[in-house]
Order: structure tokens, then C-alpha cells, then sequence
């Protein structure tokens, strides 16, 4: 026998330890080559990614992404919607317009006037019933007070309930007295209305399977079941009485066949209580989503006719209402035909509170013989979260393919096999479970890069180009994605001040060699919430047609007689809101940070209210720019060609007898107003008159024109100067100042 040899042990080395002595790392899959470059590609790539994300949301999305508003804690983004409720009225039906054009107003929360929306979220969250939105309003009049009963979508819950809310002035402030009816399931749609003495409310709750009648016990918080009026799954009932019985219209969309939101029904009785019998016509609709099937708020009549309101779901969920008038109704017809409810739509998109869809209206005559209604409406599709997030989530694949494709032209990315030795292919079958059409795919992916890289090759001026086109359509990738996953609902919205919403009016004074810069300022700063009109001061050379603007709000042309900047402060008795916002035509900001500074003009609408702040000291006075300011952190002036102010008090302050010296001495230096409103607010208070606003960016674009007023700034500084000497004697001292970073928002940091 011969000698025994020894066994060596050998220790285990996993799976690609096993594999390496076959293959070997360096000759088997390789996707990112041998070399570093690879690695440093993909790395860079990430980087100069991440960095282009970072200035672009600092840059962009930060400057317009809306504050957190403490006012509206509780309230959280929903998939259906951010729906909100507002007031209109009219001397019809038919001539229904916005509480906001017409005077309402409340000095305790300075909304003058009052803007809709009259009731959000905010209401019942700040009650300690946290909601998501609140939507589908009706009214219910008692005497002279309005009550109004919603759905509100409990955040804690995920399902509706109903809230009720009480207004004494006709609807311009709403009280929110608490949830009216609670149950298990999903309720909406509170139709409420009176019949023998006694108040009922029949709202959706499809969910349970039937329509169920309540009946108020203790009006209007308690309510009991009265009765189960129809088993079936009916959304969106509303009745009527008409010609002798009630009707009732709803749709059900548990039907096999029917598409969702467009099937109506029509129901009768002798008496809502019932029994309700089926009109031989059923289902009315049943296959067209754009005809108004499903019901968008109470039936109503109007000079002997009858109205139905239906929901428009075409584009997306409650999309628009429409309006039918019912020429025949009766036990074996209906027929009803589109007539025009003749409210206009917002032309502002998503920074309207109603700018993309409105679905439920509830109208009814007052004693006076007019019409209130309440409607509700939304700046966002139904499932815009939901989208927005998919669609970040899409860009930033096609980010990672467009890196991968890079890769493959300059080399750095490399999908092949580094052996075609037959045992090794074998070895790769059995242990990685690779077949033929495997290796196939993977060869042509190798046979593909190849030719790409024959054909776009990095070192000449085409394959540069190329390079350069993919760098920027991935630059593109990132900013899309970037937009879609941290800008919310992409809306600039305006801020609530003590449960309400108000309105000002922007006005800038200009002349014709600034007519390009007025037209950019007044398509942009038109879709700002808040602005109710936009009032051009023109003071020198023919003034342009007001139809010449592309403008979401009215464009007035105030044409002066005289080139003075005194005209900036003119009494105008066309303005119709207390608030003005005096800006210049040559400087763009973001809405957001207009709309901050309105809501702190609200807090105090006794002081100017703006975005340039100036520091006054010396002896002599001297003035200097905002960085003198900052380094002193504190400021007493705020410059008027960017700042909010009352203008009632203001303008006429501006024009009063004891002004008028300040006046001519700014026509004399064609400078300084600004200046000379800030001594006179400061004489006129003892407390403090001027406030701060930090923009998140401002551009000046008199710098891309030839048309700046002022082009050397030191004569600009020495000419101010000698105004403050001028207004110091006529008026006396400005207070010393007040400090940055006060406010425990970060507003004026």
C-alpha cells in the first residue's frame, strides 16, 4: 500500500469565493469594468446630482413652498382633495358673484373686504376635530341666522363626518359650533331642509348600503334616525317638491355596467318621509361621466321653473358644475336640458382656492328677495398627491437609466461575459442559473454599447454635443423630481388671519420704455391669491390698452397729467380694499412672499409693511443701502416701492395740507416720496409704524433695460440724503430702530 497523503482542509470562501478560482472576479460579471474610473463615474454622477437637487430646492422650491401655517394645524394633505367652502350672492340664481366684490367686511380679523374661502379645515381642526378639507356645503336659514352643514373629512378617522357652522352676518364669519352626526361609516352630502315642523337631514352613506333620514331632536347638534327611506346605496340625494309630489334624484353606482358618475336615478313620493316609488325611465344616465349625472348640490326653482345641479367628472373628479333646467318631470318623462349658471371661473389655477374644480352648490333666497349661495371647491385634481409622488418617483428612474446610459458612451460601464470558455459558461448555468436567452440579451446589451460608443465617441464635437444634451436632460430629471416629491400641491396659497381671508390691490406707477417689464409684472404677480386688482399709475407717453395684458385679475390704466412721483400715492376712490401693496414694475418676487407680507399687514395694519428695509442714523442723516442694515441688525425705515399700507390712511395722510411742502420738494428732486411717507407715518404714532418682511428672492430687472431711474447709485444716495435733512426739519425724527429677527415665524430674519 502506498504512502497516505494529508488532508488539507480547505475553508469555505461563500459563493464568490467559490466562484473566483472558475472565473475569478476580474474575469466574470463585470458591469462597472476593472478600472476605478467606474466607480468614480458613478459617484460623480450622484454627486453633481445631489448638488443640482440641493440649489435647486433651496433656489426654487424653497422660495415658493408654502410656510406652515399655524392657523391651519390639524389640517393634512388628503388624496381627494383640499376642498374648502365660499359665500356668493346675487340678485339671482343666475347672477351669483364672490362675497369679495361685494363690501363685507370684519376689522377684527382686517379683512376688508372678506374673501372667500369663508370656511376650510382650519375651523373645525382649531376645535379640536381635526379635518382635511371640508366640501359638499348646505345651508339651512333660521330666521336671520344661516346655518351650514358640511362634510368634514376627520384626519384621525379617514372618514367624513358632519359639521355644522352659524353665521349672524349673512355668511361672511362663520362660527363652528361641533359635529352634528358621527357613524361608523363614511357620511357627506347633508342635505337638510324642513318639512311639517320638523328639520331632517338625509346624508350619503352609501357605505352602509341605504338612505337614511335623521331628524333634528335638539337643533343643530343632536339628530336620530328617523327612518331607512331606501335601501339602496344612493350618493348624492337630493329632493324636491314639485307639482304636487317630491322628488328625489341620486345615483347608484353599484349597478353592474354602470361607469362611475354617470348614473342617475329619479325617485317619487306623496311625502319625503315615503314610500318612494322608482320612475319608469331608471337609471336616467348611466354611461357618460360629462353629462352632470351625478348631483352637485339642491334642486332648486326660479321663476316657475326647476333646476338641477349636476357634476361635470369628465377631466377629473368634480371637475365643474353645470346647470339643467327640467322641462318634464312627471311619473313616465323627464327631460332636462344645460342652461348657465354664469359663474366665472378663476383664472389662477392652483393658487385659487377654487381654481381646478368646484362640485356642490347650494343656493336660496333670503327675505330680502336676494340670493346667497355656498359653494365649495378645490386647487387640486382628486388623487393629486398620489400623482404627484408617482411622477417625482418616475423622474428619478429615468435619472438613473439616463446615468446608465451615459456611462455606456464614455466607457465606464461595460455588461459582458470576460470568458467564453464552454465549462465556465456551464459553470454559470447551473450555478447562477443563466440559459441561453440570458446570455443572449446580455450579449447584445455589450454588442449595443459598442456601437454606440463607435458611433457617438466622446473626444470629437458630436459626442460632446451629445454628452452636453444628456448632462442637461439629466439636470432636467433631477429638477422634476426634486419639484414633484417637495413642492406639496405646487399652489402658492395665501395665508389665514384669524379665520379669514382677505384682498388687496397692487399698485405700480410706470411710463411707455417700461411697457415690457409692466407686462411680465403683470402676468406674473395676477396669479398671486390675494390680489383683487392691478392698478397702473402712467405717468409719462401713450398709455397701453388694458386688453394688452395677460392678466388672471382687472388691469385698471390710471393715465396722470403730470410726471410726478407723487402720483404713486394718489387718492383713488376706484380702489375698492382697504390693503395696497405699492410695488415697483421692475421687481419680480415669489407670490408666497407676497402673500407673507399681507398677512403680517393684517396683524398690523397700522404700519408699513414691506421688503426693503432701510436704517436712518448719523448726524447728519445719512442714507445707505440694506447692507448698512444688516450690519447694525435693526432698521427704521421701509421703502415704499415694495411695502403694504392702509390706503385710506395712507393716501390721504400723503395728500393732507401738512404734507404738501414734503410734496413739492419731491417733485423738485424727482426722488424721496417714499422717504417722506415713511416721516409721516413716524409723526404721526408713537408706537412703532414700520415692519419687515424677508423675501426668499427679488429680482431687480430695470437691470436688463436701459429704463432704471436711478443709474448712479451715488448721486441716487446723495440726493436722498439731502431729502432726509429737508424732512427731518419738517417733520421731525424717525424712531431708532427695531432689531431683525423678531418675529417667531422667521419672517423678517
Amino acid at each position: 500500500m502506498g504512502e497516505k497523503k494529508s488532508v488539507r482542509p480547505v475553508r469555505s470562501r461563500g459563493f464568490w469565493g467559490s466562484m473566483s478560482p472558475r472565473i475569478g472576479l476580474a474575469r466574470g460579471w463585470s458591469f462597472l469594468g476593472r478600472s476605478p474610473f467606474p466607480v468614480a463615474f458613478l459617484l460623480g454622477s450622484m454627486t453633481a446630482s445631489g448638488l443640482v437637487a440641493v440649489v435647486f430646492y433651496w433656489f426654487v422650491v424653497s422660495a415658493s413652498r408654502r410656510t406652515p401655517d399655524p392657523a391651519l394645524v390639524g389640517c393634512r394633505p388628503d388624496s381627494e382633495g383640499s376642498w374648502s367652502v365660499g359665500v356668493f350672492y346675487g340678485k339671482s340664481p343666475f347672477s351669483l358673484s364672490p362675497i369679495e366684490l361685494h363690501g363685507s367686511s370684519n376689522p377684527n380679523s382686517s379683512a376688508w373686504p372678506i374673501a372667500n374661502p369663508v370656511l376650510t379645515c382650519a375651523a373645525p381642526s382649531s376645535a379640536g376635530y381635526p379635518s382635511n378639507f371640508v366640501a359638499d356645503p348646505f345651508l339651512y336659514l333660521q330666521d336671520s341666522v344661516l346655518y351650514l352643514f358640511f362634510e368634514s373629512k376627520s384626519t384621525t378617522a379617514m372618514k367624513g363626518d358632519i359639521g355644522v357652522a352659524r353665521s349672524f352676518d349673512h355668511g361672511g364669519t362663520w362660527e363652528f359650533l361641533g359635529i352634528a352626526l358621527e357613524e361608523p361609516w363614511h357620511l357627506s352630502y347633508p342635505f337638510v331642509f324642513s318639512y311639517q315642523n320638523q328639520i331632517y337631514m338625509m346624508p350619503e352613506g352609501n357605505k352602509k348600503g341605504e338612505l337614511r333620514l335623521y331628524r333634528a331632536v335638539k337643533f343643530p347638534l343632536k339628530w336620530t334616525l328617523e327612518k331607512v327611506i331606501i335601501r339602496k346605496p344612493l350618493i348624492d340625494a337630493s329632493l324636491i317638491q314639485y307639482e304636487g309630489n317630491y322628488w328625489l334624484f341620486g345615483s347608484d353606482f353599484s349597478r353592474f355596467g354602470v361607469e362611475k358618475n354617470a348614473e342617475l336615478e329619479i325617485w317619487y313620493s306623496s311625502s319625503p318621509l315615503g314610500p318612494w316609488k322608482q320612475h319608469p325611465r331608471n337609471p336616467i344616465y348611466r354611461i357618460d361621466k360629462s353629462l352632470g349625472a351625478r348631483n352637485g348640490g339642491r334642486p332648486f326653482i326660479y321663476e316657475g321653473s326647476l333646476y338641477r345641479l349636476g357634476q361635470d367628472c369628465s377631466e377629473t373628479y368634480g371637475r365643474r358644475l353645470q346647470i339643467y333646467k327640467i322641462e318634464k318631470l312627471n311619473k313616465e318623462e323627464f327631460q332636462e336640458v344645460p342652461a348657465n349658471l354664469r359663474i366665472e371661473e378663476s383664472k389662477k389655477g392652483r393658487n385659487a382656492w377654487n381654481g381646478i374644480r368646484h362640485h356642490h352648490l347650494d343656493t336660496q333666497q333670503l327675505p330680502s328677495g336676494n340670493w346667497i349661495a355656498v359653494m365649495d371647491g378645490d386647487r387640486v385634481p382628486s388623487g393629486d398627491s398620489i400623482r404627484r409622488f408617482i411622477t417625482g418617483c418616475t423622474y428619478t428612474l429615468l435619472l438613473f437609466f439616463l446615468v446608465m446610459v451615459m456611462s455606456i458612451l464614455v466607457g465606464a460601464a461595460n455588461c459582458c461575459m470576460a470568458s467564453n470558455r464552454r465549462h465556465e459558461y456551464s459553470w454559470l448555468r447551473t450555478r447562477m442559473h443563466m440559459n441561453f436567452r440570458a446570455r443572449r440579451y446580455i450579449t447584445c446589451i455589450k454588442s449595443y454599447g459598442s456601437s454606440i460608443r463607435s458611433r457617438v465617441n466622446p473626444k470629437t464635437c458630436t459626442g460632446k454635443l451629445v454628452l452636453s444634451l444628456l448632462v442637461l436632460l439629466g439636470i432636467s430629471f433631477v429638477c422634476m423630481s426634486v419639484h414633484f416629491l417637495t413642492e406639496g400641491n405646487g399652489a402658492e396659497e395665501a395665508y389665514i388671519y384669524e379665520g379669514q381671508y382677505s384682498q388687496f390691490t397692487m399698485v405700480t406707477m410706470t411710463y411707455e420704455a417700461r411697457l415690457w417689464n409692466l407686462k411680465l409684472y403683470v402676468k406674473h404677480y395676477s396669479q398671486c391669491e390675494s390680489v383683487r386688482e392691478i392698478v397702473v399709475v402712467w405717468n409719462k407717453g401713450k398709455p397701453p390698452s388694458e386688453s394688452e395684458f395677460d392678466s388672471a385679475v382687472p388691469v385698471r390704466i390710471r393715465v396722470e397729467e403730470q410726471n410726478s412721483l407723487n402720483n404713486r400715492f394718489k387718492v383713488d376712490p376706484l380702489i375698492k380694499t382697504r390693503a395696497v401693496l405699492e410695488l415697483d414694475d421692475d421687481i419680480l418676487m415669489t407670490c408666497n412672499d407676497i402673500e407673507k407680507g399681507f398677512r403680517v399687514w393684517r396683524e398690523n395694519p397700522e404700519r408699513l409693511v414691506g421688503f426693503y428695509p432701510r436704517l436712518i442714523d448719523g448726524s447728519p442723516l445719512q442714507y445707505r443701502n440694506e447692507r448698512y442694515a444688516r450690519g447694525k441688525n435693526g432698521y427704521n425705515v421701509i421703502l415704499t416701492g415694495a411695502a403694504f399700507m392702509d390706503s385710506e390712511y395712507a393716501f390721504n395722510k400723503y395728500w393732507s395740507e401738512i404734507a404738501r411742502e414734503g410734496r413739492n420738494f419731491v417733485d423738485h428732486s424727482f426722488n424721496c416720496e417714499d422717504l417722506l411717507m415713511n416721516f409721516l407715518y413716524a409723526n404721526a404714532s408713537a408706537v412703532r409704524t414700520v415692519e419687515y418682511v424677508h423675501p426668499a428672492w427679488a429680482i431687480d430687472t430695470s437691470k436688463l433695460s436701459t429704463a432704471a431711474i436711478s443709474r448712479n447709485t451715488q448721486v441716487h444716495y446723495d440726493i436722498r440724503t439731502n431729502c432726509l435733512s429737508k424732512f427731518l426739519s419738517l417733520y421731525g425724527s424717525l424712531p431708532s430702530r427695531w432689531e431683525f429677527g423678531t418675529r417667531v415665524d422667521g419672517w423678517d430674519r
